[in-house]
């Protein structure tokens, strides 16, 4: 009698683990986050400050901060940050300016 309720614990535990993403998976879904951000972004040569935040599947969206130069003539290679939002249903990235926010560390 007492073994059924270990086995059903156990099982139970295993399950849980089967539903958990690899290493291999996050790695290969945050490549497809930066490719999509980067390509999505108005910033000359654009590289993530930071890590993504990583939102609720119910939410459905994984941000990423974004932080590159300007590439108008007239910003004369002006940094500038830009937020980016990806779809994880679409698998689509879109990006919008996000100057007012500074990284750490970093002078307004």
């Amino acid at each position: 009698m007492k073994a059924a309720p270990l086995i059903l614990l156990c099982l139970t535990a295993l399950t849980v683990q089967a539903h958990a993403s690899s290493p291999d998976a996050w790695a290969t879904y945050d490549k497809a986050v930066l490719a999509s951000c980067t390509k999505a972004s108005s910033l000359k040569d654009s590289k993530p400050v930071g890590n993504s935040a990583q939102f609720d599947d119910r939410v459905g969206y994984t941000a990423l901060l974004l932080q590159g130069q300007y590439p108008q003539k007239h910003m004369k290679g002006a940094q500038g940050t830009e937020l980016c939002l990806y779809n994880k249903k679409s698998k689509t990235a879109d990006v919008t300016e996000w100057d007012s926010i500074r990284p750490a560390g970093e002078a307004n």
